[in-house]
This record gives structure tokens, sequence and C-alpha cells, in this order.
């Protein structure tokens, strides 16, 4: 695996990509991509921080996997290519913006347009063999992605965490909660969501809040 990652997040996680299990980890994603399909492409590996350089860092969105079936991954946590139906989890996503900020259902599910306004779309385990959901986790992903996120409280200013599953929400140990806004709900997924504990979170404007109150540019989430 080349680690082709934007310089200004270079510069702060240079020294994860010597240890030891992110060699180990490189290698068996190497071997994975060689031997089976998997996504997302891999050029698109480390798209989450290449379309939202650490300067423009408003908000951390965290998803567990990529998407698993073909052409949806696109290297940004809940987010597909152009033309591609909306996943479920997305679907909810989606509904929830509409009832909060009262703004029209997308067409598109690529969320390349939250990334470039700095939203880290950022998933837990960056890579997946085809079909087969959660394929590669427990190889290394989490130790960098854990890393990834305790750098941003370290080192960031009035970040807004967006915690969504109970999966994410064990992320809150890495996160200082008085330098930044945590956010935490249940999962949009429809087994979460159906159960009440997604719908009416208002996420989306509570963030637009939070980074208004400390002078920053509100996320439109269109």
């Amino acid at each position: 695996m080349n680690v082709r990652i934007s310089p200004s997040w270079n510069a702060l996680l240079s020294s994860e990509f010597e240890k030891p299990y992110f060699q180990a980890l490189t290698a068996f994603v190497k071997k994975e991509y060689s031997e089976h399909t998997c996504y997302p492409k891999g050029k698109e590996i480390f798209a989450a921080f290449d379309k939202c350089p650490v300067e423009d860092l408003k908000v951390v969105l965290l998803g567990q996997d990529p998407y698993h079936g073909e052409g949806q991954a696109n290297g940004l946590s809940f987010s597909v290519r152009d033309g591609i139906a909306h996943p479920p989890s997305l679907v909810n996503i989606f509904k929830e913006i509409e009832e909060d900020l009262k703004l029209p259902y997308p067409e598109s599910g690529n969320l390349s347009r939250w990334a470039e306004q700095g939203v880290l779309l950022l998933n837990a385990t960056l890579t997946v063999r085809a079909n087969t959901a959660g394929s590669h986790q427990g190889q290394g992903w989490e130790t960098f992605t854990d890393a990834v996120i305790k750098c941003i409280s370290d080192n960031c200013q009035h970040i807004v965490f967006l915690l969504w599953g109970s999966f994410a929400k064990k992320k809150i140990a890495l996160i200082d909660t008085q330098k930044h806004c945590v956010l935490s709900s249940g999962h949009p997924s429809p087994l979460s969501a159906n159960r009440g504990y997604w719908f009416g979170n208002k996420h989306f404007s509570k963030t637009n809040a939070y980074l208004t109150s400390v002078g920053k540019q509100a996320i439109d989430w269109k």
C-alpha cells in the first residue's frame, strides 16, 4: 500500500506510518488487493484526508467500514458514488437533514461536497473485501484511525465529533470534551432508526450552531 496522503495530514501522521503495526497493515492490504476485489479503489483509500485538509477541518463524522458492494465505496464514510442507489443508512441521514434543516432530499449520495467544506468522513476501517462486510477489521486500521482521532483532539480546536451508534460512541475516550463538541446518538441504520434512536437528533443544526458560536462557517448540508 503506497501511503499517498495530503501534506497537511502527513505532517501530523507520518510517525504512524513507520510503526510496526502499520507496516503489517500495509502488507495485508497489498496482499488483499492483489488477490481479491477490494474497496475502495487503491487511490481512494485515503480520500477522506485528501478532500479535507487539516487546516479546513471542522467536523469528524465516524463510520465503521466502507460499503462492500460493487461501485459503492469512494473512500468517504456513508458516501457513495454519483448515480449509485443510496444505502439505507444514508437514506436515513438525508431524511433527518430534511426534517432538521428543511432541505430537499438530494439526488446524489456522493458526500464529497461535505468533505470539501471541512467534514472528515472517516471510517474506522478504510478498506474491505468485496461482498464481505468487516473483512479488514482487526488488521490495524482501527489502531490507525484511533490515532487520527486522538491527533485531531490534541492538535485542533473546536471540532465537532459526530458519534453515531455504540461503536462510534466508544471513541469519546480519545476526545478532549473540554475543547471539542461531541454529539452522539443511535446509528442511522434502519435497525436503530426504526427503534427511535436516530430520527430527531438534530445533529446537523446543532453542528452548525456550535460552529457559528466559535466563529467558524456553518456546513451547507444539502
